[in-house]
């Protein structure tokens, strides 16, 4: 009979071993790890340390925030400049010598019979620039007085606004007739003044608006009698001559601008209303 093998039983034995010798060397290294920051000796703390001072931003290049004191800040002069644009028509109309002119090339258009030449916008631009050249002493008193210091940080707005309206009310208390403003002052119910000067502005305003309004009628009027005594007569010689279906305005033009052109009407009327402001 042939006798079964015999298992070998070394070789688990020595696969045995090598395991456990592998694990008892991983378990040797990990309390080697565990106690190695035990075993170190601890370190002294460390002195603090005193904070560093802060250090100061240069003023060159950096933003100011700054309110008060030295010029006024960009956005409070880009704010005043829109106000004063707002209310730049109103003060055109009504303080100064805008109205009285634009009123009298108006009549004066009228009086020689055309509706639309010289149009509206030439005579608003010729009204515009007539203004500037008779405002120009009293504007640039007001940007001399008040808007450069206001600008420059010598005046606050409060400031500037009382010194600037001095020059203006000089202009509007010399070309205001006293019947005008005596009665503004009695529509207001206000006490009088002591004297002229004294007077409040929203009385010397509408008084002065008044009074441009009556010296514009009255040179209007004075335009106007020439060429009326010019349509009269052509009226009578149509009639005369039994034209009676033409209108006397067809042919009285002519002879009105005919009269216009040779006594240099545009410089009459322009030196009339220069020189009525001195």
């Amino acid at each position: 009979m042939t006798s079964s093998p015999v298992p070998a039983r070394g070789a688990p034995f020595a696969r045995r071993a090598g395991l456990v010798l592998l694990l008892a060397a991983l378990v040797g290294v990990v309390l080697a790890l565990l106690s190695g920051p035990a075993s170190a000796a601890p370190t002294a703390p460390t002195a603090p340390v005193d904070p560093t001072a802060p250090v100061v931003p240069a003023v060159d290049g950096g933003v100011d925030i700054s309110v008060g004191g030295g010029s006024p800040s960009s956005t409070v002069t880009l704010i005043l400049a829109l106000t004063v644009l707002a209310v730049a028509p109103s003060a055109l109309l009504l303080v100064t010598s805008f109205t009285k002119i634009v009123v009298v090339l108006s009549l004066t258009r009228n009086a020689l019979g055309m509706q639309q030449a010289p149009p509206n916008q030439v005579l608003t631009g010729l009204a515009l620039f007539l203004t500037l050249f008779v405002m120009g002493p009293v504007l640039g008193d007001v940007n001399e007085v008040a808007v450069q210091p206001y600008l420059d940080g010598q005046m606050t707005v409060t400031q500037a606004y009382d010194v600037g309206v001095v020059p203006l009310k000089e202009f509007l208390l010399e070309n205001t007739r006293e019947d005008e403003l005596k009665l503004m002052v009695g529509l207001s119910g206000e006490e009088a003044p002591a004297d002229r000067e004294a007077v409040s502005m929203t009385t010397l305003v509408p008084a002065f608006v008044l009074s441009e309004l009556k010296s514009a009628f009255i040179i209007g009027l004075v335009v106007f009698i020439p060429f009326l005594v010019l349509d009269m007569l052509v009226s009578a010689a149509l009639m005369s001559m039994g034209m009676m279906m033409v209108p006397p305005v067809i042919v009285s033009l002519p002879f009105k601008l005919l009269l216009f052109v040779v006594v240099d009407g545009w410089a009459l009327i322009t030196t009339a209303l220069v020189g009525s402001y001195g």
